[in-house]
């Protein structure tokens, strides 16, 4: 049992980022649902805050342990605002990026794409909700799960300062 009441926060927000994590890829590998440009670029935040949760429970002592939970919120906000955009482009608020629509067949000539012998791939599409629970899609539950992650390290920062 963990008695620390810090650590056991940076690990409830690491372990956090790592269920964030293995849902994004079971729904690919096991629901088949393939990700877009977007949601690859949120997996990055929680895999950094996988290391900064590994990193603040090693380096306990000294400023950089300390200091670790912060970054732990800034990359969980990171993934919160990624998520956000990722929402606007679903919801029509605002455009997405050019890798989103277009990212597999940009350089081909149409002989290319009509050729059936020419893999061009699957584009994903940011702009379609490929899935979604209670209204909200995987883009939004990233933004309600991160910003709770990042109020979990800032609780380990406070108990560290």
């Amino acid at each position: 049992m963990i008695t620390d009441t810090r650590a056991f926060t940076i690990l409830l927000a690491a372990g956090g980022s790592a269920a964030v994590l293995a849902a994004a890829f079971g729904f690919q590998y096991l629901a088949g649902l393939a990700p877009c440009q977007l949601c690859l670029w949120q997996r990055w935040p929680h895999a950094a805050a996988i290391v900064i949760g590994v990193l603040a429970l090693v380096l306990r002592r000294g400023l950089p342990g300390r200091a670790l939970p912060i970054l732990g919120a800034l990359a969980a906000l990171t993934a919160a605002g990624i998520g956000a955009f990722h929402v606007g482009v679903e919801q029509g608020w605002w455009q997405g990026l050019a890798s989103c629509s277009a990212g597999s067949i940009s350089g081909l000539s149409t002989a290319d794409l009509l050729n059936p012998d020419v893999d061009v791939g699957a584009v994903v599409r940011c702009d379609e909700i490929a899935w979604q629970m209670f209204g909200l899609s995987m883009a939004g539950w990233n933004v309600v799960l991160s910003t709770l992650l990042a109020l979990l390290w800032i609780s380990a920062f406070r108990r560290s300062v």
